[in-house]
């Protein structure tokens, strides 16, 4: 009789060491899951936040050389920390165009040209020349390319 109560609290405590093994886990695998979501969703926001630094132009009435000169800087400096001198298939890359020349890669001598036309071009009630902006996202969900149309 003793041996058959050491054997059931033995079976007992089998049982309750694979219960315990069997919650820890599934809380294992469950904060596994939440992380990987809180990870995908940081991604999301993080690439929310870089796009809309150019699609917010998209969205403005008016756009002036000033806006355009801001976009061409944030473009320079995505295409400089990825090291990318042109597009060349890559989804990194942003590409600016103004009418119809890529600006992205200007120098500042040739950006100050840009200036200076455009205030040559103020109109009677002293307004800048303004500009329409179409925002180009890629098949992996960032910004490649934004063009400037004069309006």
């Amino acid at each position: 009789m003793e041996n058959a109560s050491k054997a059931l609290l033995l079976a007992a405590s089998v049982l309750i060491g694979i219960l315990v093994l069997s919650v820890a886990v599934y809380i294992f695998l469950s904060f596994g899951a939440s992380a990987k979501q809180i990870h995908s969703e940081i991604d999301t926001n993080r690439l929310n936040e870089f796009n809309t630094q150019f699609t917010a132009y998209e969205l403005k009435e008016e756009n002036t050389i000033y806006d355009i000169i801001t976009v061409v800087n944030l473009a320079k400096d995505n295409n400089e920390y990825y090291g990318l001198k042109n597009k060349e298939n890559n989804n990194l890359y942003i590409s600016v165009i103004l009418e119809t020349s890529p600006v992205e890669n200007s120098s500042k001598e040739n950006l100050q040209q840009l200036i200076e036309k455009d205030m040559s071009e103020i109109d009677t009630n002293y307004k800048l020349p303004s500009y329409s902006c179409t925002v180009t996202i890629n098949k992996v969900g960032r910004v490649s390319e934004v063009k400037f149309t004069k309006k």
